[in-house]
């Protein structure tokens, strides 16, 4: 197995002349480490002694301690560096211009999971847009699209539904690394951000994260494996919904289901629709927190048997319209708020689309709605394929 050398890697090696001897911010968190689990904070430390100025951190916390949605974090001190840890994902989402005063460039190290439904990506367009209002530089230490880069899955996201999980007009799941989406919308949508990617050695757009040869720490919470960010840009519809999507399980969105689910139906169903690529093994599980807390849920434990033939989206849409054939009595969409909007429905805002749903409702196939966002999404991967770094 070949292993990937990723940006951090990169910048310790040889750091560019842009952030030699500059007053350096760091937007990380856990997953921010090389392949020995080294952290990009003490890495740099070492390697240039006095350089961080700022550490940042998005959701969750710079320790990923908050496990759920609108669940936010203080600003604190470093305890060794004694320097502050800015919180955006607290009293603001948005980098201050105050938080930027100690800084001349922000170097930014995520583990990006190749979902629009994240909110790292929407951070860091944040920085981005402030960065270039305050004339700093910024250093996006690339990583693997641990669901790869030669898959582009769902439709693009409607300009009535932007939020803090999705900003732009991009598919569910768009393909590209944190570091080509950061020049993808630097470019696209105007930032105008003075912007330097430093690039990984040795990915390829077909890879897999379990093949890259890199650790994997968990980048949130609940996405602990390779293999829950692998099903995330299908299962993370269930957020939407009274259905479980396995959070307070060990196997977050591998998991799903609602104590009122009859699993042979659903199987019955999704088989006529022809579900690729995976195994659906029907479960009982008994969340511990959030969703039906304490209470055995049926539903399934999804297996990727093929990954270029599993399809995370149409899966989970398709396993949601069975659900509402059979279910419709007990089945809820869930309510807002979610992630600060208050008035739109949190599954329209993960979809992107309030037609999805409706659409969805009225029994129309998957595959016709699919049919439908083609065009859009086609078109997303022509221009996106400009911004690629790998071939």
């Amino acid at each position: 197995m070949a292993t990937v050398t990723t940006g951090l890697q990169q910048l310790i090696n040889s750091a560019p002349a842009s952030v030699r001897g500059k007053r350096l911010g760091l937007l990380c968190n856990p997953a921010s480490i090389d392949t020995d689990y080294r952290h990009a904070r003490d890495l740099i430390h070492t390697a240039f002694p006095g350089w961080l100025a700022a550490l940042f951190s998005p959701q969750h916390g710079f320790y990923a301690e908050k496990q759920d949605n609108m669940i936010e974090s203080d600003d604190i001190i470093d305890p060794g560096l004694k320097i502050p840890i800015f919180s955006l994902y607290g009293k603001t989402r948005v980098p201050t211009m105050k938080m930027l005063e100690c800084i001349d460039v922000l170097v930014v190290d995520l583990q990006d999971v190749g979902t629009r439904v994240y909110t790292f990506p929407a951070t860091l367009s944040y920085c981005m847009e402030q960065a270039a209002g305050a004339g700093k530089h910024v250093v996006v230490l690339d990583r693997p699209n641990p669901v790869s880069g030669n898959r582009v899955e769902g439709n693009c996201l409607s300009p009535d539904f932007y939020s803090f999980v999705g900003r732009y007009p991009i598919p569910m799941r768009h393909g590209l690394t944190i570091g080509e989406y950061a020049s993808f919308i630097n470019t696209e949508f105007n930032i105008g951000c003075s912007l330097e990617i430093i690039p990984m050695k040795g990915w390829r757009r077909d890879m897999y994260f379990t093949e890259t040869g890199l650790p994997w720490v968990p980048p949130s919470p609940n996405l602990p494996t390779p293999a829950s960010a692998n099903v995330y840009p299908g299962q993370v519809i269930w957020e939407g919904t009274n259905i479980s999507e396995g959070r307070g399980t060990t196997l977050p969105f591998e998991m799903f289901g609602a104590p009122f689910l009859d699993t042979d139906k659903i199987l019955l169903f999704s088989k006529k629709e022809g579900i690729a690529g995976c195994i659906l093994r029907p479960v009982v599980f008994e969340p511990t927190a959030h969703k039906w807390q304490g209470r055995p849920c049926r539903g399934f434990h999804i297996h990727i048997t093929e990954p270029d033939q599993y399809d995370s989206y149409t899966t989970s849409l398709t396993l949601l319209q069975a659900i509402l054939h059979h279910h419709r009595d007990h089945f809820q969409w869930k309510p807002p708020p979610y992630e600060y909007e208050e008035e739109k429905l949190p599954f329209d805002l993960i979809t992107g689309d309030i037609g999805i749903r409706k659409r969805i409702e009225a029994f129309e196939s998957v595959a016709a709605i699919q049919k439908d966002w083609s065009e859009q999404t086609a078109d997303y991967i022509s221009r996106a394929r400009s911004y690629h770094l790998y071939d």
